[in-house]
């Protein structure tokens, strides 16, 4: 019996979605709770799941398609796998077995088995029937998986040129035009706003990291033993700007068209980057938080961005943001506001330097720190003294942990 697919019910905060990935095609076989499609809002990718074992009997709503809440998007026949989806599958299990025995044998491989058996039904189908090891796809679909087109678009690459001579073209200057993800658009909206609807300023200090590595180096392993969380140093600039944000109340406030938005909480976001664009999760009620419930919070929000598993719940609100360029090498930047956040807090890479320590010369790990924040309501001295309460709280983290 057929019955309807239909895209969930969207938060009341997205107006619709794009059908990003079809995991399925029509015919193929499906078991219950299996991920059949996902769809991307502005804000996170929603998973479609088989509603029971069964075949996708139809696709009504095509990759790129926008869909609404709760609309249609597949017909789906409940049941026995269809006739051509049991024909296809013994037959692409028969190449496959035959390409292990050619293989066994001595002949040269024609795919690799364990490559193959670990994709969906029709990309098995194409691997074997192309003769292509599935390693030498590069997989465009959702975390890394080869998809038709990926195992068209591999055959229909071009050799690689013989060499020539320097005066001589190499080859096409490709380009590929592909349009925006959802996500990334949001994304890009929402910072070109803030560039455009702010009166945004950075200032910049640096803080001397070796009392927390020292610490660190310490109380890791205890640490971890106790809580099972790993220690970091994010876990000390939450803290850190949590301190701040109670004694600078301007920095954790909000703008509202002509009224100013003062929060008695704090709800620190940490930016995330993932494959399909940077996120922000956030942490609520830091200041009740101890240092584990930071780390594996921190953790739990990195692991969910890789699966694509981030909720509007995760990523709504927020009265700061600390975002970690230094995780990729960045030496010093200024970052964007989240609005309607004031403030954003940009962390950098450590790197050692000479620094003058009592009229000595030491080298000592420091890390850059920059605040960027909305001069409209946030004025020079208090951006000042709130990055300056961050680096003495960071190097004297006895303060920070005595509440001192």
């Amino acid at each position: 019996m057929a019955t309807e697919i239909k895209a969930p019910v969207f938060p009341e905060s997205v107006a619709d979605g794009t059908i990003a990935t079809w995991h399925k095609q029509p015919g193929e076989a499906v078991s219950r709770d299996e991920v059949i499609c996902d769809i991307e809002t502005d804000k996170v990718v929603l998973e479609v799941v088989a509603p029971a074992d069964g075949t996708i009997a139809s696709i009504i709503k095509g990759e790129g398609d926008t869909v609404l809440s709760n609309e249609v998007i597949a017909q789906f026949e409940e049941g026995a796998v269809s006739g051509a989806a049991q024909t296809e599958a013994v037959q692409s299990e028969a190449k496959v077995e035959q390409a292990v025995t050619q293989t066994e044998a001595g002949a040269a491989p024609v795919v690799e088995r364990a490559q193959v058996a670990d994709q969906a039904p029709a990309v098995r189908k194409a691997l074997t029937e192309s003769g292509i090891p599935a390693a030498d796809v590069t997989g465009t679909g959702r975390g890394g998986r080869i998809t038709k087109e990926d195992v068209a678009n591999h055959q229909t690459k071009p050799a690689a040129p013989a060499a020539a001579p320097l005066s001589v073209a190499v080859g096409e200057r490709v380009e590929k035009r592909v349009p925006m993800t959802r996500l990334r658009k949001r994304v890009a909206e929402r910072l070109l706003a803030a560039t455009q609807e702010t009166a945004m300023l950075t200032t910049f200090n640096e803080v001397n990291m070796k009392p927390i590595m020292e610490m660190r180096a310490q109380y890791k392993d205890a640490f971890e033993k106790r809580h099972g969380a790993r220690l970091g140093f994010m876990s000390f600039f939450v803290k850190a700007a949590t301190e701040a944000l109670k004694r600078y109340p301007a920095v954790n406030a909000s703008i509202d068209g002509d009224d100013i938005v003062y929060h008695g909480y704090y709800d620190i976001g940490v930016a995330v980057s993932s494959e399909r664009g940077l996120v922000v999760p956030v942490l609520r009620d830091t200041d009740r938080m101890n240092y584990a419930e930071v780390e594996n919070g921190i953790r739990d929000f990195a692991y969910k961005a890789r699966d694509g598993k981030l909720g509007i719940e995760d990523m709504t609100g927020g009265t700061f943001t600390i975002t970690n360029g230094g995780t990729f090498g960045s030496l010093l930047s200024t970052p964007i506001l989240n609005t309607p956040q004031t403030a954003i807090l940009g962390m950098h890479k450590i790197q050692e330097r000479p620094m003058a320590v009592n009229g000595q010369v030491e080298i000592l790990p420091m890390m850059y720190l920059a605040l960027s924040y909305d001069h409209r309501l946030i004025d020079g001295k208090e951006a000042v003294g709130f990055l300056v309460t961050i680096k003495e709280l960071l190097e004297e983290p006895a303060k920070l942990i005595l509440d001192l």
